[in-house]
């Protein structure tokens, strides 16, 4: 049936099809970071889904273009500017590298493009003056610009696609300034937000006067410059459908760049919101987290990832300390079947197999809105299988480098990589030393060594081609 994607515009699962009249390049556009503090393991989650998605898409086929943007100019990172002491690039280069730093811990790939919103100032002026032009914004008398509703559905178009509104009740027209805005108010939205003494130094020339633009039209600006006035696919966070890209698609087909009969975005996708212990995050709950506190508590970015991708994107999921130790032993259990069989294996390379239970039970439960429970039942299943094949000797090398094919293959969608941990020298020691006293017919120094080794985090296992030490 091939890939099918809930559309938050439509309210229903599609089958994808690309713009490409090929039918072969994607276009990506993901709401990145706002650089201002540490990213937290909430929005990490929508950042996880998107590569994920990314990863898939590439794994059917499909040539991606992904694009993922920096905000690094907008209200709250002023204030945190002029908190610092720090020039704007200074503040926001630290907390972007940090960024990077913990996408690349979770194993996502880096995007193809990192738009910053300030390198983006040109086509986001040009941008104005064309919703300026065709009667859907209005300036101020301080110099600011905003987009006016009224106009825009005046003209006949819809104002709302992505959230039921009642417009009537919610009195558009009215102008809010600040870049977010509650959720339940409809009101005009600032374009470009004139200079006010507390911008400090963060300011451009405009044919409206000194100032900046307003947030919701720079993601705009970026995915219309990078993929064209028209592309496949934008993601988010549920918490961005209203205002942000419902005012993104505003502005954007308020430009009127799109050819006939095409809209500003052809599928909308949006992650559900992360709850800690079953809460909100809040620094005063004591459940709020970077991922760098849960890698200073031992954890690692692996295990992190595991447990965001395994609840569907479009489900609330509750994140707990326990099932992150869950996490722990759920991917020790593919690393042991995987080591065994690299072992088996003798480093054999070879092609999946065309006829593979796992690639076809995981490719067509991942088509199925990215349904990761049921692709995750078909991994354990092959896990299962596996390790039974390997305990009955069923498996030639051969057969073993197929079946490690297979599951590369589709951990090129699920993003995590085995990781085998080399025992230090002295544990290899004590399993030699073992071993040795097992020849021996020492059976009570090789009991000891083995508690040893135990206490120290390592098993032992022996196999027909000798002893083998692990961590569990």
């Amino acid at each position: 049936m091939g890939l099918r994607v809930f559309n938050t515009l439509s309210r229903s699962v599609e089958t994808f099809v690309p713009l490409d009249p090929a039918g072969k390049k994607v276009g990506l556009y993901c709401c990145g970071p706002t650089v201002h503090d540490f990213a937290h393991i909430g929005n990490f989650r929508t950042f996880v889904f998107a590569d994920i998605v990314r990863r898939h898409l590439s794994f059917r086929g499909f040539n991606v273009r992904h694009v993922m943007n920096i905000t690094d100019v907008e209200d709250k990172i002023i204030r945190r500017v002029n908190e610092s002491g720090k020039s704007l690039a200074e503040f926001t280069g630290e907390h972007e590298r940090a960024f990077f730093a913990d996408l690349e811990a979770l194993g996502c790939q880096m995007p193809d493009e990192r738009p910053h919103a300030t390198g983006f100032i040109g086509p986001i002026i040009k941008l104005i003056k064309r919703l300026e032009s065709n009667g859907f914004a209005y300036r101020t008398d301080d110099g600011s610009v905003y987009f006016s509703i009224e106009k825009y559905r005046e003209a006949g178009n819809q104002y709302g696609q992505l959230l039921n509104l009642n417009l009537e009740a919610m009195r558009p027209g009215e102008r809010v300034s600040n870049d977010e805005y509650e959720k339940e108010s409809i009101a005009d939205f600032a374009l470009w937000k004139a200079r006010v003494p507390e911008d400090g130094e963060v300011f451009w020339d405009s044919q409206w006067g000194e100032g900046r633009p307003g947030w919701h039209i720079e993601c705009s600006a970026m995915s219309m410059e990078l993929l064209g006035p028209s592309f496949d696919i934008h993601l988010g966070g549920e918490d961005l459908v209203f205002p942000h890209h419902e005012d993104e698609i505003a502005q954007s087909e308020g430009a009127c760049l799109q050819c006939d009969g095409q809209k500003f975005v052809k599928y909308w996708m949006h992650g559900a919101h992360l709850l800690v212990e079953g809460k909100k995050m809040s620094k005063s709950l004591g459940n709020f987290f970077t991922l760098r506190d849960l890698l200073a508590k031992g954890s690692t970015g692996r295990e992190v990832r595991y447990l965001m991708i395994s609840a569907h994107y479009r489900e609330t999921f509750n994140f707990t300390l326990d099932n992150l130790a869950g996490a722990k032993t759920a991917l020790g259990r593919i690393d042991e079947c995987t080591a065994k069989l690299r072992e088996l294996a003798l480093g054999q390379a070879t092609e999946p197999a065309t006829n593979s239970p796992l690639v076809s039970h995981f490719t067509e439960a991942m088509d199925d809105d990215l349904n990761v429970s049921a692709a995750w039942g078909a991994v354990f299943d092959w896990v299962r299988d596996t390790n039974r094949k390997l305990a009955a000797n069923e498996l030639t090398a051969e057969s073993a480098a197929t079946e490690l094919a297979n599951w590369e293959h589709i951990n090129s969608v699920l993003g995590i990589d085995s990781v085998e941990v080399e025992a230090p020298m002295e544990i290899i020691a004590l399993a030699e030393e073992r071993q040795a006293a097992r020849k021996a017919k020492d059976f009570t120094r090789s009991d000891q060594i083995r508690d040893e080794l135990a206490a120290q985090g390592w098993t032992i296992e022996d196999t027909p081609k000798g002893p083998r030490v692990k961590r569990h």
